[in-house]
């Protein structure tokens, strides 16, 4: 197994309990994750839930609201029922840095793995595969022999560029996304707007605002970029200055979250699906299959559905059984995963328009039915 963030952990603790031996393989010095927050949906727990792995986080779940899109003043453009839609397939859950910390839900999945099956500061420089197993080589030696390897190495995976020379690989959509936790809001009124996706037709900004916990909010904002990213500091105040005259809450959490919970980052995803998830006895999982912009809310939630498939077409897998089993693994997650990166790149655009579009985009989204809206939320999150 390479890389170790959510999917990785997930993926080695099915494994490991469906009896294979495993190597976890970091590049990090230690097992960590940063970061602001992550929203696990319905599928991404019942992902969990099928590796033994569901309780912390639905110990942590969010209770239904309803939200949907806003305009920037906070006026209803789409409204969806979380509450309808949950009763068919679960709950939200938002985990987050303060309260909850993202690092608390990795420690939690990582939890059943036993410390020495995990080396970390091991870079994975690249995979031999041959027609009996794969050599993995870190630090130009030898690592390890396999039988097969589960790739989880992120966004910026390298060694899916090894597997898929002719692959474009990641693309920049030209916007930046900067998110922030603040654990205790000093008694803004948010109510209105808590699950709710606010988009600005002048701008094409967007703000999006989710309940963690009793009191703590987690945000995020995605605007345009049309240079480097800036720094976090730098990127709040242009956020202050571009949402200055939105709904009143909005410059209001962000100014109050404190700079530490304060994370910036250039969107990207990958330019064009990948044309298999598996190759011989070497398979991808999460970012490194399937990058998607943050959209649906669905980044993590696929890495836990990858997680589970993998355990699933392994399980009293022998070597020979290897290819075979990844090809099966392959075959059910591709369609699924690479159908919510296209649909979450559709979303992309279609909230960031501006001008005349965007104007009928939001006098058509007013006219769609909030039980209509609700019916399609329940089809993502549908396995």
């Amino acid at each position: 197994m390479v890389g170790a963030g959510l999917g990785g952990v997930a993926a080695a603790v099915g494994l490991h309990r469906s009896g294979h031996e495993v190597m976890l393989c970091e590049r990090g010095a230690e097992l960590r994750e940063a970061g602001t927050g992550v929203v696990v949906m319905p599928n991404g727990v019942r992902a969990l839930a099928a590796l033994g792995l569901a309780d912390y986080v639905r110990g942590q779940a969010t209770p239904a609201v309803s939200g949907g899109l806003r305009d920037w003043r906070g006026r209803a453009l789409l409204v969806t029922d979380a509450v309808q839609a949950q009763r068919e397939v679960g709950a939200t859950v938002v985990v987050d840095r303060a309260e909850l910390h993202r690092a608390e839900l990795h420690r939690a999945i990582r939890a059943p793995l036993p410390a020495g099956l995990v080396r970390t500061g091991t870079p994975i420089e690249r995979l031999e595969p041959d027609p009996t197993g794969v050599t993995v080589i870190s630090d130009g030696h030898s690592l390890t022999r396999a039988d097969a390897v589960i790739v989880a190495d992120g966004i910026g995976s390298g060694l899916r560029g090894q597997l898929f020379p002719g692959h474009p690989g990641l693309r920049r959509i030209g916007r930046m996304d900067l998110r922030g936790l603040l654990p205790d809001p000093p008694g803004l009124d948010v109510t209105g707007l808590l699950a709710s996706i606010m988009i600005d037709r002048r701008s094409g900004a967007m703000f999006g605002l989710f309940p963690v916990g009793e009191k703590g909010l987690y945000w995020f904002t995605d605007s345009p970029l049309r240079a480097a990213p800036p720094g976090p500091e730098e990127a709040r105040r242009q956020m202050l200055s571009l949402m200055a005259d939105w709904h009143p809450a909005v410059p209001a959490v962000i100014e109050a979250t404190p700079p530490a919970g304060i994370y910036v980052d250039p969107i990207a995803c990958l330019a064009v699906p990948l044309p298999s998830f598996a190759v011989g006895r070497v398979a991808l999982l999460g970012d490194a299959a399937h990058a998607m912009t943050p959209d649906l809310g669905q980044g993590a939630s696929q890495a836990f559905e990858d997680a589970a498939a993998v355990t699933q077409h392994l399980t009293d897998a022998e070597p020979a059984d290897a290819i075979q089993r990844l090809l099966h693994y392959d075959a059910e997650r591709r369609p699924r995963a690479n159908r919510l990166m296209l649909a979450s790149s559709r979303q992309s655009r279609l909230t960031s328009q501006t001008g005349a579009a965007a104007w009928l985009r939001d006098a058509l989204l007013r006219a769609i039915p909030p039980r209509l809206a609700t019916r399609r939320l329940a089809a993502i999150w549908h396995a």
